[in-house]
């Protein structure tokens, strides 16, 4: 063999080992699917939902794509988060409803043995009208709220400075996202007034909320106030934007923020609040979900809850030039929230769902047992009531 023979051995050899070096590259740049957003939906906001290896391991492999029907083990394991979540809704309503019929009771016994002369009415009227009934039913849903927000984020293994991790939220937002709950609020009670005229209409009633007698003292007024206006903001949207939206928001963000609301409007039991309560809650998941944290949501909460405890305030202590004011206040604000909502919707819509994530959604919820149960126990729980 001829010295030729052997450059010619060696050429071939370079050009197959560059061959083979260009194809290492090539394989090392294929792209790896995006674990935060597997779905590329480019409306969704991925550092929220966590990462979807989780529920698919093959998200590691390169070129993976999520196929349109999920398989029985990811089915299986998305389940499980609805599962978590209506086990939390479960474990909420029954442990508030417990602690406090416990409470109210025990209380009861209590007062008869001081006072056996004095019938049981008057003793739920004085429970009812003292800071008793205000600073229990606090302490209950301040108990029952973070208790199950914790368990449904342990079992989640979400972990809870999550919750907090602010983004992109200045005080201009804020001041627009208030105007926006005050222009929902606005409407919702429009709504309320006219389901509750149809219904008036044939002899039904829905006002279920008959404050009269409830917390009617200084101490138990200021108690009332200041769980309505701070814990109940705090600890609600705890549990429900800050632990109920982040599980069902693993493979499809739209229904987690229609089923948040939906749930949180049913807690409060009665169509009033469920149609405030549904229509805010989808606004207050909606920023949450921008921000990835429940901060803001938390402050527009206070300042829905506050509305119409400033409003009764004035309208009792200024007479009708304060009931014009506060009118004329409100109907200014909901103007500008109109506005600041087009605004709003005209750069940032609530996440769509991609046919993949469709199939994602309700068709895997319906099939938990414990969210179906959830929704049935709070549903025959507000149709009992009212």
């Amino acid at each position: 063999m001829n010295e030729e023979y052997y450059r010619a051995e060696i050429f071939s050899l370079n050009r197959e080992i560059r061959r083979l070096n260009r194809q290492i590259e090539a394989d090392r740049e294929k792209k790896l699917p995006d674990k935060m957003n597997p779905f590329n939906n480019p409306t969704d906001y991925p550092d929220f939902s966590g990462d979807y290896s989780d529920i698919m391991p093959e998200l590691d492999a390169p070129d993976c794509t999520i196929p349109l029907e999920p398989s029985p083990v990811e089915r299986r394991k998305i389940k499980r988060f609805y599962s978590v979540g209506g086990w939390c809704v479960l474990g909420q309503f029954i442990l508030s409803n417990i602690l406090m019929l416990v409470a109210i009771t025990v209380l009861r016994i209590v007062i008869k043995s001081e006072n056996s002369g004095v019938s049981g009415d008057v003793i739920v009227s004085y429970i009812n009208s003292s800071s008793i009934f205000a600073g229990l039913n606090m302490l209950v849903f301040i108990i029952s709220n973070i208790i199950f927000a914790f368990v449904g984020l342990k079992m989640a293994d979400i972990p809870k400075t999550q919750l907090v991790r602010t983004r992109d939220f200045s005080f201009a937002k804020l001041l627009q996202y208030c105007l926006i709950a005050s222009f929902l609020w606005t409407v919702s009670v429009l709504v309320s007034v006219g389901i509750e005229d149809i219904f008036s209409h044939y002899g039904y009633s829905i006002d279920v909320m008959d404050m009269d007698g409830v917390a009617v003292t200084g101490t138990g007024f200021a108690v009332m106030t200041i769980y309505q206006c701070v814990i109940a903001p705090i600890t609600e949207e705890i549990f429900f934007r800050g632990m109920l939206l982040r599980v069902f928001s693993r493979a499809n963000q739209r229904f987690a923020v229609f089923a948040s609301a939906f749930f949180f409007g049913l807690g409060h039991h009665n169509i009033p609040q469920f149609v405030l309560a549904f229509i805010t809650g989808c606004f207050l998941a909606h920023i949450t979900l921008k921000h990835n944290s429940v901060i803001p949501a938390i402050i527009v909460h206070m300042f829905t809850n506050t509305i119409p405890s400033v409003v009764s305030y004035v309208e009792e202590n200024f007479g009708m030039n304060g009931t014009i004011f506060a009118e004329c206040t409100i109907l200014a604000m909901a103007i500008a929230g109109f506005f600041m909502l087009c605004l709003f919707r005209k750069n940032q819509k609530i996440p769509s769902a991609t046919p993949a994530q469709s199939r994602r959604g309700i068709a895997v919820a319906k099939n938990s047992v414990l969210l179906v149960s959830a929704f049935v126990v709070q549903f025959v729980y507000t149709l009992f009531i009212l």
